[in-house]
């Protein structure tokens, strides 16, 4: 099962290399990793997301949360929270063809960020479901070059204590 994890961290050198670490060592891949630094400058966020069963997951959580710089853990897939990735994407474009990339971008609420005589550049984020059917419709133009952030997420509504506290 797809497993969002959110950890508060110390903002200090290292805190990523042991936790991605101790997440190698254990044979779990990160399928998406983003981080930080959150409204208090000392602490970052990181927020990962593998694919687990619930009870691996959980042993996953609690080794993090014996880890001295993180802060706390949260498996925030069952919650209800917003996600969002964010891609630049390098397309191949010309003539009529700019026209047509141009009206898929406001489709998709992104951004024309830079445009060149044979290519655009496009920002979009949103979920990562969107910022694939946009890569897909995309290709057909030849893509250039592609970039993406790891997924973030935050719940809604007021922090909850686990139950666990």
């Amino acid at each position: 099962m797809r497993h969002v994890l959110s950890a508060l961290v110390q903002n200090q050198p290292g805190v990523l290399a042991h936790i991605s670490g101790m997440l190698a060592s254990r044979g779990f891949n990160i399928d998406s990793l983003a981080v930080g630094e959150t409204e208090q400058h000392d602490m970052s966020r990181m927020t990962f997301v593998i694919n687990a069963a619930d009870n691996v997951c959980d042993q996953v959580r609690k080794q993090l949360d014996k880890i001295v710089t993180v802060v706390r853990v949260d498996d925030i897939s069952a919650e209800n929270f917003v996600e969002r990735d964010l891609m630049l994407l390098k397309v191949s474009c010309s003539g009529a063809k700019r026209a047509e990339i141009f009206q898929l971008v406001e489709s998709f609420r992104g951004r024309v960020v830079d445009i060149q005589h044979e290519n655009v550049m496009i920002e979009v984020s949103g979920t990562e479901g969107k910022v694939e059917a946009f890569v897909d419709l995309m290709r057909p133009y030849g893509i250039i070059e592609l970039a993406r952030t790891g997924r973030i997420a935050l719940t809604r509504g007021a922090v909850k204590p686990r139950d666990d506290e």
